[in-house]
């Protein structure tokens, strides 16, 4: 199976334009980022000016969003289709860019949703929380009632089914993980729990896999067969759903070893076969976007799911460094313009091919997540410019 059809190059890999409830008090009190180290499995400005005052809000709606709202002029020029947000949002260093003012990280967990998705550029937002502990339905509804009808989310999956090891409190991986891509698990613990909880507020299922441990890395085979087996269920589970609420369904890698030649095609055969989709981890542990476009290739027609995380100018095990050096994330610091152009590029190719994309922006990616989005809706708003006439 071929991983470079030549009818979709215009949409990846072409040459990139210029970047112009409460949770449970168990669970961190913040959806927690996406850091480098699995659980162990268990069952632009810095501040916005001066602006009007906010539109009056009921006292039970505790957290204000800032004004004015963040990237509105450029909400407009944005296709339909695409959804950009953050990956989590309760980081107090976003006050006067999402926050009206100054709130605690817990606040703005428990009640933050709300003033977040009244910027119109925000349409979804990444549950990390679910990686560290499967969370109930009910936690999810808690989710869905803070936001309105046309918003998103995308969950990841529980480590207790995506990570091969289990690991110490530091991360390392002390033995196999027996329950590693189990399929009841899967079903029963995250994909069940999170279509009750969220209904069609449920955008992506995002299964991201924890790096694979040598032994396996080197013979991916046997993870092939059971990613497979996994993915099928899910795709039947999802079958009993209506069309119009089955989310897309996303399986992002953190070992290079999955785009080996005689690899990704088997990996691109699965998804395919399973309806499931491929998400591009901009990641220091994963090679450049580039790189992975060709397994999206081998998946045209279809969604685009993409998580930009850690820049790698900090490494493949920099996210620590990254945290310390970027907070508290009011501001870019760390511009990626190459990564910006060719995301822009490819979002405006596949949207404007009928097909749906999301994009969730970590703060570690140039240093403040929804500054990345703005710097993200002005380079497709560019792109959409025609060419002034040669003077020639």
């Amino acid at each position: 199976m071929s991983t470079e059809p030549d009818s979709n190059l215009d949409l990846f890999g072409a040459e990139p334009a210029p970047a112009a409830a409460t949770p449970s008090p168990a669970a961190p009190p913040a959806d927690a980022p996406d850091g480098e180290v699995s659980p162990p499995p268990s069952t632009t400005p810095s501040t916005t000016p001066p602006a009007p005052a906010a539109k009056a809000r009921s006292r039970a709606q505790a957290v204000g969003a800032a004004y004015p709202l963040l990237g509105e002029a450029l909400a407009p020029a944005m296709p339909a289709l695409l959804r950009m947000g953050g990956s989590s949002w309760s980081y107090p260093g976003w006050q006067g860019l999402v926050w009206d003012k100054a709130y605690s990280e817990r606040i703005l967990a428990q009640r933050g949703l709300n003033a977040y998705a009244e910027h119109p550029l925000l349409r979804t937002v990444s549950i990390d929380r679910s990686f560290y502990r499967p969370l109930a339905a009910s936690e999810y509804a808690v989710y869905a009632a803070q936001v309105p009808a046309d918003f998103r989310f995308v969950v990841k999956a529980p480590a207790l089914v995506c990570d091969a090891q289990v690991r110490s409190e530091e991360g390392r991986g002390k033995e196999p993980n027996p329950a590693f891509l189990n399929v009841e698990l899967a079903l029963s613990s995250y994909v069940r729990p999170a279509c009750e909880g969220l209904l069609d507020k449920l955008g992506v299922l995002l299964f991201q896999l924890s790096p694979l441990p040598l032994g396996r890395l080197l013979n991916l085979q046997p993870t092939l067969a059971e990613l497979e087996q996994l993915a099928l269920a899910v795709q039947a589970e999802l079958a009993n759903l209506p069309a119009e609420r089955r989310p897309i369904v996303a399986f992002e890698v953190r070992d290079a070893d999955w785009l080996r030649p005689e690899i990704a095609p088997q990996l691109a055969q699965i998804l395919r076969q399973a309806g499931a989709t491929y998400c591009l981890g901009l990641h220091a542990k994963m090679p450049r976007m580039a790189e992975q476009l060709p397994l999206l290739r081998a998946l045209w027609p279809g969604p685009l799911v993409c998580r930009w995380n850690v820049n790698p100018v900090f490494g493949p095990y920099g996210y620590a460094d990254a945290e310390k050096q970027l907070a508290p994330f009011d501001r870019i610091q760390q511009p990626d313009p190459a990564t910006l152009a060719l995301l822009a590029s490819t979002l405006a190719g596949v949207c404007g091919k009928g097909q749906p994309a999301y994009v969730t922006v970590s703060n570690e990616a140039e240093g403040c997540g929804p500054l990345s989005i703005v710097r993200l809706a002005e380079a497709m708003a560019a792109l959409k410019k025609p060419e002034p006439p040669s003077t020639a």
